[in-house]
Formats: C-alpha cells, sequence, structure tokens
C-alpha cells in the first residue's frame, strides 16, 4: 500500500509513477475522500472547541449558583454529534483504505518505461546454450520417452493442467528441492522454515490485492482459507502485526512449498507441458530488511537465485522488467529466465522482487531504529530460488541425450545417491 501522506503531500508524483505503469490515478475520486475527511475533521474541532467552552460556561454559571441546564443540553447535544462524526470517519477511514488497497506500488526510478514483456531490459547473461547433434525434444516427449512424465493419469485424477512424475523423475524432482535449500541454507545465510499451505483472506490481502487477484487463487468453499499461490504468502505475513527491532534486521527465510494457482490455464499458452500448471512446487527466498538497505539485499537476493542456476549448467538470462511488466505490490523485479532448447527461447523461471514498503504497509510490520524514534515499516523482498518443476523442465531439455536419456547435472549426482543418468527402464 503506499503511503498516504506521499498521496497528501506529492499526488503528482504519484500520479506521475502509476502513469509510467500505464495506469491513471483516479485523482477526483482520491479528493472527495479527502475533502469528506478534512471536513469532518474540521467540525469535529469546532465542535470539541465549542464543547469546551461550553462547559467552562457550565462551571462559571454553577458558581453563581444559577440555572445551568439549558447548556449542559446543548453540551449533550454536541457529544451527541461528536459520536456520530467519530462514526462517520471511521466508516470513511475504511473506504480511503479499500481505495488505496487498490493501488499498486510505483516504480523505482530506474525502472525502463515499458507496455509489455516486449519491453524488459536485458542485464545480463550466463552461459552459453548447448549445441546437439541429434534433434531436440521437449521436455514432455523427453519425460515420455523415459516413461516417467505421465499427463494422462494427472488428468484422470485432477484434470487439465496437472502432472504425474515417476520413478527417476520424482526423485529428481525431490533432489532439486533438497539441493536448493541446503545451498540457500548453508552458503547463502536463509533459515529454513515449514509453513501451512493456506492462509486466511487478511493475510493474502497483506501480500497483494485480494480484491483484484481473488479469482486467481483456489479457495476453500465456506472458509476463509486460500491455498497458498507461493510461500510468499505465508512467509512475508510473519512480521504483520509485528514491532520488530532495528538488530534482527534482516530476516532472511527459505521455504519449499507446493503452489497452488487457479489461473494458470488463462493465458491461453502453454497449453503443453509443465510450464504453467495449477499445482508445483517452487522453492522461495525471502528477506525483510531496513529500508536503506533493500537496494542491496534485491542484488544480493537475485545472485543467490542465479547461484542456483550456474551450479546447475543453466544457461539463463537477467531480466529488469519495465513498469508495464511490473507485478501489483513490485517496486522492482528481475526476472531469471532459462534456455530450453526444446522452445529455443528463454523462459521465466525465477522472479526476485523488491516491494519495498507497500507489502510492510498493508501488514503493518514496522521496526524501531537504534534512536528509538517513531516505527517505520519494514521493506520486503522475495523471490524463487528457484521453481523445481521449471527447473526440472530446464534439466530435461538441457541433458536429453541422444539415446532419450537424461545426464544429471554432477551437483545433483549426490542427491541422487550417486545416479548420474536417468533412462527407460
Amino acid at each position: 500500500m503506499l503511503d498516504i501522506q506521499l498521496l497528501r503531500k506529492d499526488l503528482p508524483a504519484v500520479v506521475a509513477g502509476l502513469a509510467r505503469r500505464g495506469l491513471a490515478f483516479d485523482e477526483a475520486g482520491f479528493r472527495a475522500l479527502e475533502d469528506e475527511r478534512k471536513g469532518l475533521q474540521t467540525r469535529t474541532e469546532e465542535l470539541q472547541a465549542k464543547r469546551n467552552a461550553l462547559s467552562r460556561q457550565v462551571g462559571i454559571l454553577k458558581g453563581k449558583g444559577e440555572d445551568a441546564s439549558a447548556v449542559l443540553a446543548e453540551v449533550g447535544g454536541i457529544g451527541d454529534e461528536l459520536k456520530a462524526n467519530e462514526a462517520a470517519l471511521s466508516a470513511l477511514q475504511g473506504r480511503l483504505d479499500a481505495f488505496l488497497r487498490t493501488i499498486p506500488n510505483i516504480p523505482r526510478p530506474e525502472v525502463a518505461h515499458g507496455k509489455s514483456s516486449d519491453d524488459n531490459v536485458e542485464v545480463r547473461r550466463w552461459g552459453t546454450p548447448r549445441a546437439f547433434d541429434f534433434p531436440v525434444k521437449d521436455h514432455v516427449d523427453v519425460g515420455a520417452g523415459l516413461g516417467m512424465l505421465d499427463f494422462d493419469t494427472a488428468a484422470k485424477l485432477s484434470g487439465a493442467r496437472f502432472s504425474v512424475l515417476k520413478g527417476g523423475l520424482a526423485r529428481l524432482h525431490r533432489a532439486l528441492s533438497q539441493f536448493m535449500l541446503d545451498v540457500h541454507t548453508r552458503e547463502h545465510g536463509y533459515t529454513e522454515v515449514y509453513v501451512p499451505y493456506m492462509v486466511t483472506g487478511e493475510c493474502a490481502d497483506g501480500v497483494s490485492s485480494l480484491a483484484k487477484f481473488r479469482d486467481d487463487l483456489f479457495k476453500l468453499e465456506g472458509r476463509d482459507l486460500y491455498l497458498i499461490p507461493t510461500a510468499e504468502y505465508p512467509v512475508t505475513n510473519f512480521v504483520r502485526d509485528t514491532l520488530l527491532d532495528a538488530k534482527d534486521l534482516p530476516l532472511k527465510f527459505v521455504c519449499h512449498s507446493p503452489c497452488f494457482r487457479s489461473e494458470a490455464g488463462s493465458y491461453g499458452k502453454d497449453t503443453r507441458g509443465m510450464i504453467r500448471q495449477h499445482q508445483f512446487d517452487k522453492v522461495e527466498v525471502l528477506q525483510v530488511v531496513q529500508p536503506e538497505k533493500s537496494g542491496e539485499a534485491h542484488e544480493e537476493l537475485t545472485g543467490h537465485a542465479e547461484a542456483i542456476l550456474k551450479r546447475l549448467g543453466l544457461p539463463f538470462r537477467t531480466m529488469m522488467l519495465c513498469t508495464g511488466d511490473l507485478g501489483f505490490s513490485s517496486a522492482k523485479t528481475y526476472d531469471l529466465e532459462v534456455w530450453l532448447p526444446g522452445q529455443q527461447a528463454y523462459r521465466e523461471i525465477s522472479s526476485c522482487s523488491n516491494f519495498e514498503a507497500f507489502q510492510a504497509r498493508r501488514m503493518q510490520a514496522r521496526f524501531r531504529g537504534a534512536d528509538k524514534g517513531r516505527p517505520e515499516p519494514v521493506h520486503t523482498l522475495n523471490g524463487s530460488g528457484l521453481a523445481v518443476g521449471r527447473t526440472l523442465v530446464a534439466i530435461l531439455e538441457n541433458y536429453q541425450q541422444a539415446d532419450g536419456s537424461v545426464a544429471i547435472p554432477e551437483a545433483l549426482v549426490p542427491y541422487m545417491g550417486g545416479v548420474d543418468r536417468i533412462a527407460r527402464a
């Protein structure tokens, strides 16, 4: 959520920032709410001043032994109006809060202006795509050839956009999760956490706009519970309604969880395979930091995700998302795109975002500095480190062999019990 004081003191900056996203801010709607608020506050102050003056008059009248009943009745009437104003102001604050919660974050100045993913900016790339001396298959055909990737059984169980892994591929999927967790905890300094796979609507709205994205989530019938689309939802809410001490920051968490997304098939693409599914696993890295540290933390967190790809020998490029491609809550995002030979294209495998104070304001997550001054919002960041299913896809395609088998990246061999190749039984 944006800082209400920023809107009150520098509305043109907010309007300009949102315009970079291609959004028109409802200035008239905001000004109407603010005018109503100011009117109520002014009237309340006037009534309080009048009540105080009348109360002094009552004291004077009683001191003289005169009748003060008329003045007391007037004081009582003012009290009733003050109570009504208080209720109206509370209701107005709720409307203002609801209004603010529909407004996305403002992009950082260095984020390139653009309308879509076509305008994203390549920051760097690593690795050289492999040259194959045989016809390249995509991951669906590689997995089918192994007899270990089964979409038909998944469809029988759950419908479209699910998959069943068997044998060596199921083991590889597990090995990937373990490898990522070990690197992030042992080398990158994250604390591993395990979380519920369902969160309340309040938790969901703290991370993003539930009003805008409710239909993208799976909701439990008759319950205020949603299946998590990413571990970001429960883990970020660790600090909801919390006042932290500066000395306890940064907080760094890593979490492996399944992710559930109702909108997986809504874009009319990736109808084949494991790229876009209703259920997938992800290893999420998340940091909570002081505001002046969030830029540095963003680069660090992105580097941690990149390190996984490097260790697996998977060529990738790092893209800075343009203003038109930013997520609702993000001020700046890097997407890591891994090379997929079967598609002859780079495809997203990780998204690493700096939300600055946007989520913290929605969640009332604050810290108090060493100077013990007024509490202020923390900054939150998160990224995929990595999406497990998409990493499996990348390995199947980049490490496929002419005989239909798949070589195991060296870093994963210990996690596979020494197995260095998956072949059809």
